[in-house]
């Protein structure tokens, strides 16, 4: 048995953060599917690195028609992706009933502060894609959570991405059970809808981590991360656990997962597979990118190790009581997030146009 099978005996499921056409040309993804990853994510990151730094992509770039607009045109190229990816995953979706064999697009990350405007972006995907295996991507903002009730509602599987705080993860917990019983009530199926919350580990150690050295506490250093994490898997615990999430249960409503993300190690004195090793327990995701997947292969430990979460729950007080302004740490990063995934849109979108035009000329 492998470790990734390991893994899914004990109730976690490892996908795969990455995604590019190579790896869909080549077998690569297939490989990975044998191995044992039962999903993948992507972000606007992952497709600036595969379409702007390599060529391959260049074909359908273009034959893309003159009139397009370069969003139009990286559309065209991350859902023909997405497709062929969620067409190879199928039979993993199929085969544990829709628990996994899932492949995640993001609604573009300039829709991150509009309700609205992130619902018709989903809709679209959802009804372009067509594929019961699709995850929409949206951000946990304000207006992101808002539109996570009502795309629960229409019957779509959301991944909701950039989760830094167990706050913000119990309102989205919340908006995604509100959006279950809305589409229940109506008189709607709601066995088939699939969630999970992505929440952020290396990159909270990575800010705190620097607010500890500059007050030589370098003891608590690499311990928010996880301990976060934890905290909000107990939540996770409590909530759906309840006597209103049993009504839904009931009804054939699936628990929203945690998926544990931003999981390669960040500082190089720590172990390459903290970030996995240390988040392994029942009814959880984790999204590994390339190199922790390997790492993890190669020498990662396999055993439960969500455990004594009151213990983490102390930690977690220890930590905010060193000084850690804790709600204003993680408001900034969920706005640095949303930042970074906007650099690398306007950095896509770029070199979409810069391609565009060499190719042109070419001709």
């Amino acid at each position: 048995m492998s470790k990734l099978d390991q893994l899914a005996k004990i109730g976690q499921s490892i996908w795969y953060d990455n995604i590019s056409r190579a790896m869909l040309d080549s077998g690569e993804m297939e490989a990975l599917i044998a191995q044992g990853v039962r999903g993948v994510t992507s972000n606007p990151s992952i497709f600036e690195n595969a379409i702007a730094k390599t060529s391959d992509y260049d074909d359908a770039i273009k034959a893309a028609p003159a009139e397009s607009t370069n969003e139009e045109v990286y559309e065209s190229l991350a859902i023909a992706d997405i497709i062929r990816a969620a067409d190879m995953l199928r039979p993993i979706y199929d085969g544990t009933r829709g628990k996994d064999g899932y492949i995640s697009l993001e609604v573009s990350p300039k829709l991150a502060y509009d309700s609205e405007a992130t619902i018709e972006a989903a809709r679209r995907f959802w009804q372009i894609i067509d594929r019961p295996n699709l995850m929409i991507k949206v951000p946990a903002t304000a207006q992101g959570i808002d539109a996570i009730r009502q795309l629960t509602a229409e019957g779509m599987n959301i991944n909701v991405t950039l989760l830094f705080s167990v706050t913000a993860y119990e309102m989205v917990a919340e908006a995604y059970i509100e959006g279950l019983e809305a589409r229940l009530e109506a008189g709607f199926d709601v066995s088939d809808i699939h969630s999970v919350a992505s929440f952020f580990v290396s990159r909270v150690d990575a800010i705190i981590d620097e607010q500890f050295d500059q007050m030589n506490k370098p003891g608590l250093k690499g311990k928010a991360g996880i301990e976060n994490a934890r905290v909000a898997y107990a939540s996770f615990l409590r909530i759906f656990d309840s006597k209103r999430w049993r009504m839904l249960e009931r009804g054939g409503a699936n628990k929203q997962r945690p998926l544990w993300a931003s999981t390669s190690t960040k500082n190089p004195a720590y172990p390459d597979t903290m970030y996995v090793d240390q988040l392994i327990g029942p009814d959880t995701v984790n999204t590994t990118p390339p190199n922790t997947l390997a790492a993890f292969i190669d020498h990662g430990a396999v055993g439960k190790t969500l455990i004594k979460l009151e213990k983490s729950i102390a930690k977690m007080g220890i930590i905010k009581a060193a000084g850690i302004n804790y709600d204003e740490t993680t408001d900034y990063l969920l706005a640095q997030g949303v930042q970074k995934f906007e650099q690398a849109f306007d950095a896509l979108l770029a070199s979409v146009e810069e391609k565009r035009n060499i190719l042109a000329s070419a001709d």
